[in-house]
């Protein structure tokens, strides 16, 4: 399932935990798809904390806790990172990550707690969901078959890499519009992961997102830079993507083309792929600002002069995306709409 997908089920889960219908959720996927921040993103939404307990660090009383005499009688100590409504509010995502990676003492150990929501005398608060993730056997990761009887505890989702779901993220979260250009470019690129010859560095959204970073720091330093992106990405990505960078000094004059001048549009589909990225970035940086309705319609004015109008629609599609339905309130919306509009019947 998608990851935008994904997201909508993760918080119509967290939300039912008052309702007393939530599901205890298995995210699975190979490493660097975002299976953790899915979860992040849920709590955020919620305004809620993540309590992340990788269960491939425990031992099996770290989950149990400590016994304890109290009397005549053994009692339990409950660990303090379980749970706690005075210690960490009302509702929140109790998040097991790397569950198939801990070992079957440990795993056995967490079985009440995920079907029961109960350790002994230990109770998850009833505002509190169950997420857990984990990687596939064939990930070359350090996994363990998931036992049946732990498996049957969960409802399992697999979490595939979306282009448009990335992009969408990249642009709310400010990631380089060349990083985003360069993959809608290559879109194949996004994540790439052979487990058979268990790579050290590889594409995948979270090495993208470091490849961004890399980005930032290494810029200026040309002799530097693409050594710092094939540590990220690749040795192959890692080239592309440097090469598709210096390509980039070619670009047309962005701010004329936000002012509404006469801009011509490159014929080069790497440069295509960038403006349309570079573009979206100016209009959601000029959401909220004065003049921003008059850039946006310049934008929309722009997109209808590609020579592949699939590209425009492209572009137009990445702006609905941030945007929202706020795009349709800008007058060159209608008039773009119109010329692309036997693209969008038939595309």
């Amino acid at each position: 399932m998608r990851p935008a997908q994904l997201f909508r089920v993760l918080d119509r889960e967290l939300a039912s935990t008052a309702e007393g219908h939530h599901t205890p959720t298995m995210l699975w996927g190979p490493p660097g798809v975002g299976k953790s921040q899915i979860v992040s993103q849920t709590a955020g939404h919620h305004g809620v904390p993540v309590i992340d307990i990788r269960l491939s660090q425990m031992e099996p009383s770290d989950l149990r806790g400590i016994p304890f005499r109290d009397g005549n009688r053994v009692e339990w100590a409950i660990p303090a990172v379980l749970p706690d409504i005075q210690r960490h509010g009302l509702s929140g995502i109790l998040f097991l990550d790397e569950i198939t990676s801990a070992p079957p003492a440990v795993s056995a150990a967490a079985y009440q707690l995920i079907l029961d929501r109960r350790l002994g005398e230990y109770r998850v608060p009833n505002g509190w969901a169950i997420f857990a993730a984990g990687n596939r056997q064939g990930d070359r990761g350090v996994t363990y078959a998931m036992p049946a009887p732990l498996a049957n505890r969960f409802a399992h989702f697999e979490v595939e890499t979306h282009l448009d779901d990335w992009v969408a993220w990249a642009y709310a979260n400010g990631i380089d519009e060349r990083l985003i250009a360069f993959l809608r470019f290559r879109p194949e690129l996004l994540f790439d992961f052979d487990p058979a010859h268990n790579p050290v560095a590889f594409p995948s959204p979270r090495s993208w997102e470091f490849a961004h970073r890399g980005l930032q720091k290494f810029q200026n330093d040309p002799d530097l830079l693409q050594g710092a992106l094939q540590a990220c990405v690749g040795p192959a990505a890692g080239i592309e993507l440097a090469a598709f960078i210096r390509s980039l000094q070619q670009m047309p004059d962005l701010d004329a083309i936000a002012r509404g001048e006469s801009v011509s549009v490159p014929r080069e589909i790497d440069l295509q792929y960038a403006v349309a990225a570079a573009l979206v970035g100016r209009a959601i940086r000029a959401t909220g600002e004065d003049d921003g309705h008059t850039l946006i319609g310049n934008i929309l004015n722009y997109a209808g002069h590609f020579h592949e109008r699939e590209m425009g629609v492209m572009l137009v599609s990445d702006l609905h995306r941030a945007l929202g339905n706020r795009l349709f309130e800008i007058p060159a919306f209608a008039d773009w709409a119109q010329s692309v509009s036997d693209v969008m019947l038939y595309a």
